[in-house]
Formats: C-alpha cells, sequence, structure tokens
C-alpha cells in the first residue's frame, strides 16, 4: 500500500505543479491536468495535437466535487444525471451539462456546455479525491492514433513528457458514454 499512496502524492504534486498525468480510467489511459491550469491544459492539448476548440471533459471522484456544475440543471435533469453515476452496472457516462460561470474557455472551448463525470475507477476516483478537486480526463494518445490502453502504449506515445500514475484500466470495452443532459441523446456510445 505503501507505494500506491507514494505513487499518488507523486501524481498529485505533478498536478499541482502544473503537469501533465496519465492515468487509468474506465476502459482506456487518460490525459489530465489541473483544469484551472491554463498553461496545464494547453500543454496536454499540444500533446494530444487537439484544437482547444473542442473542449475536453472534467471528471470527478463524487458527487459533491462535481456539484457546482450542475447548478445550472432542472431536478429532474439532475435525478438522472446523478442516478447514472450512483448506478454502478451502468457504463461510466459523461453529460453535457450548461456551463457555469466557473468554467474557462479553455474546457468548455466553443461549446456552450462542459463534459462532466464522476468516475467509477477507483484509482481515479482516489486521484480526484487526493487532489481536491476535479481533473481534466481526455483519451492519452495523440488525436487521430488509437487510445492507449497500458502505460506501455502512453510512453510510445509521450516518452517522458506525462507523469505515468501507473494502475490498470476497470476493464470496460468502451470510453465512457456521452450524453447531453438537454435532449438526452447520446453522442457517443
Amino acid at each position: 500500500m505503501t507505494i500506491i499512496n507514494e505513487r499518488l502524492d507523486l501524481a498529485v504534486a505533478a498536478l499541482r505543479g502544473g503537469q501533465v498525468i496519465a492515468y487509468p480510467t474506465e476502459a482506456v489511459w487518460g490525459l489530465g491536468c489541473d483544469p484551472w491550469n491554463e498553461q496545464a491544459v494547453l500543454e496536454l492539448l499540444r500533446l494530444k495535437q487537439r484544437s482547444v476548440e473542442k473542449g475536453v471533459i472534467l471528471i470527478a471522484s463524487d458527487i459533491e466535487q462535481i456539484e457546482p456544475f450542475l447548478e445550472r440543471l432542472t431536478s429532474e435533469q439532475r435525478d438522472i444525471v446523478i442516478a447514472s453515476w450512483k448506478d454502478e452496472s451502468a457504463p461510466a457516462t459523461t453529460w453535457l451539462v450548461p456551463l457555469t460561470a466557473e468554467i474557462p474557455k479553455w474546457i468548455s472551448g466553443e461549446h456552450q456546455q462542459v463534459a462532466v463525470r464522476v468516475t467509477k475507477h477507483v484509482q481515479t476516483q482516489s486521484l480526484c479525491r487526493a487532489f481536491g478537486r476535479p481533473i481534466v480526463s481526455t483519451s492519452a494518445n495523440p488525436s487521430g492514433e488509437p487510445s492507449a490502453v497500458d502505460a506501455a502504449k502512453v510512453c510510445s506515445y509521450f516518452g517522458d513528457q506525462v507523469f505515468v500514475f501507473e494502475g490498470s484500466t476497470g476493464g470496460a470495452t468502451k470510453p465512457s458514454v456521452i450524453r447531453d443532459v438537454g435532449t438526452g441523446k447520446v453522442l457517443r456510445g
């Protein structure tokens, strides 16, 4: 357990220091950073070769961490979103929710919504909890390349440009479902 705690401490220090990290999620490896550190997000997007206009996902350890981003939902929408995150048998679901004042443009891109998820991956929950707030989550691959499914693939893509928080994916076969809270439409399934 000491090794895991030491790695967790190092990953949190990397996030706080403005570094980009790679970590396992439910199905693939993700690239992440502190969403409120513009330079870190821009570095992540440079590594990924992704335009800032596309926006990125925020993931959190629990509903309390993501609560500020749900304030513009109706009570019915909120209940649906939270139920999807609490259902352990349901696939990981990322929701597009209306922007709040807290979301910078380097997170939302050109959109009037932000993508948010409470992660079901225990190690990534621990990472967000130790960091104390949500982190960016986008697949660990340069745009157009297959998503990394292990640390070795992350290293082949990015070398020592990212901090690797070692672990295993959660065993899901596909990345999270992405749904629009306003329409209920599935954008990625």
